[in-house]
């Protein structure tokens, strides 16, 4: 989405979302203040390791978790059902039955007269390329036409803002690479989208925004470009001739400066610690040391190697 045209208001917003669960004898904080807001005709990706708080954020946002505190507003006209989801991939579909059964299904159920969820989800289909399946048994197609079946069934309603949860999770590439066209169809078509995925490269060709969470707070959040852009600090890698052992006194010594180790590469953020490592590293023979062109991958893991902080538990 163009910055410039850009709407005033959005179409989610969330507010200073936090939720805690009981642990042991204790309390889990699995959100502490997160907020933010989805456009009209947007990807904005979420991204965080394991136990960061996205799946709670999506729950919230969909209606499924009540917040502790803070508060989710919605700014969609008209009737309807506002959402679409894609929470568990194929397992949101009964595998009995058919691919057009399924559409007509849920069509109904979000309010679609049985003649209009049968024409949604015959254009659907055949916008996904499924139109050949349309009478087989989900349960027999592969699991990316399953995917896909997923994702038609999500917007046999026609909802403004969609939520997808690794939509190309265990699918190959022809299925990776149909998913991702239609993703950016239904961004131009004015569709809020928001991504939860683990694919780094998928999230970069996809986002028009990033938001990435850490221990249920938002680490870093913008435009993909302009936080790619504006990171200042640059990540090095270098390649050893030979593989640093577990019990080498040089491989704790290099993660107490928090440079990461992995056989015979090196990672490791910013030019001084970069001097360090090397310093530590002599006389071991070095293979290339090279500056990282800087990905969404590269900035996901210096932002989790600087903002990560010790806690107690993870996140849901």
């Amino acid at each position: 989405m163009n910055p410039s045209t850009q709407p005033p208001n959005p179409l989610l917003q969330a507010h200073r979302l936090r939720k805690r669960y009981p642990k042991g004898k204790g309390w889990l904080e699995a959100l502490k203040g997160v907020s933010l807001a989805l456009y009209p005709g947007e990807i904005l990706t979420l991204l965080g390791p394991n136990g960061a708080g996205k799946t709670t954020s999506v729950k919230i946002l969909a209606g499924l978790v009540e917040p502790d505190e803070g508060r989710v507003e919605v700014q969609v006209d008209g009737p309807g059902t506002w959402l679409g989801a894609v929470l568990e991939g194929s397992r949101n579909l009964y595998w009995r039955l058919s691919a057009l059964e399924n559409l007509i299904y849920f069509g109904t159920l979000r309010g679609l007269s049985p003649k209009e969820a049968r024409r949604r989800g015959s254009e659907l289909l055949q916008a996904v390329g499924l139109q050949d399946k349309a009478h087989q048994a989900v349960g027999s197609l592969s699991r990316g036409q399953q995917q896909r079946t997923a994702l038609a069934a999500a917007l046999v309603h026609d909802p403004p803002v969609l939520f997808l949860d690794e939509p190309t999770l265990g699918v190959d590439l022809e299925a990776q690479e149909a998913i991702r066209a239609w993703l950016l169809r239904l961004k131009e078509a004015g569709k809020a989208i928001l991504l939860t995925t683990h694919q780094l490269e998928l999230a970069e060709a996809l986002a028009d925004r990033v938001t990435i969470l850490l221990e249920g707070e938002v680490a870093l959040e913008g435009r993909t470009r302009e936080v790619l852009a504006g990171s200042p600090r640059a990540v090095y890698r270098v390649e050893l001739g030979l593989p640093l052992e577990e019990g080498d006194s040089r491989r704790t010594r290099l993660q107490a400066l928090e440079v990461e180790v992995e056989g015979k590469v090196v990672r490791v953020v910013g030019e001084e610690t970069l001097w360090e490592a090397l310093r530590i590293l002599d006389p071991l023979p070095l293979e290339r040391v090279e500056r990282e062109s800087l990905s969404l991958a590269g900035l996901f893991w210096r932002v989790l190697r600087e903002r990560r902080k010790p806690c107690s538990g993870s996140s849901t």
